[in-house]
């Protein structure tokens, strides 16, 4: 199967063979939820800005790629141009849930205009005229993705679990119910 797809460091496309290995590697990272509409977490290396990092050889050398872009590219068959985002309709970083079907993927390609505005429409927006609930520091963002990514890890798929580390909610604390 062929696919490309761009580096992230110059912005030029790339195009490769993705090797069953290769593939094999992607997905042994990925815990998939029994629903047909649950995320499916990345659990490998996560990057400082709490979005996975998936690392593939291209010629002589090896680049880091977003994971949700990979598993993008792998469901479409389509590389995606460097100006394209992939937009999270979950909201999670760590989730690559993609595929060919809109009404069924996580991601959806965008452009910068339009992530901003889903962003300020689903109150993830801070400037020093507001401050919403849902927008949190990135060092926060992030740690709920290592903290999401190691219940993941630690526990397999434990929806109560896995509910506490995206509220930020320590599994020590007493539960009221």
């Amino acid at each position: 199967m062929g696919a490309g797809g761009v580096d992230e460091r110059d912005g030029r496309p790339w195009e490769h063979a993705v090797t069953r290995s290769e593939q094999e590697r992607f997905w042994s990272f990925v815990v998939k939820g029994p629903d047909p509409d649950d995320c499916w977490f990345w659990t490998g290396a996560i990057s400082d800005d709490g979005y996975g990092r998936f690392w593939v050889k291209r010629g002589t050398g090896q680049l880091a790629v977003r994971p949700q872009r990979y598993a993008y590219e792998l469901a479409t068959g389509e590389p995606l141009p460097s100006s394209t985002l992939l937009l999270h309709s979950c909201d999670i970083p760590i989730c690559v849930h993609a595929s060919a079907d809109l009404e069924v993927s996580h991601v959806a390609p965008g452009t910068h205009r339009e992530n901003m505005l889903d962003r300020a429409q689903r109150g993830r927006y801070r400037n020093r005229a507001t401050l919403r609930l849902g927008d949190l520091p990135r060092q926060v963002r992030v740690q709920r993705s290592l903290d999401l990514r190691t219940v993941i890890v630690e526990h397999g798929w434990e929806p109560e679990l896995i509910s506490a580390a995206l509220l930020g909610v320590e599994l020590t604390h007493p539960r009221l119910f």
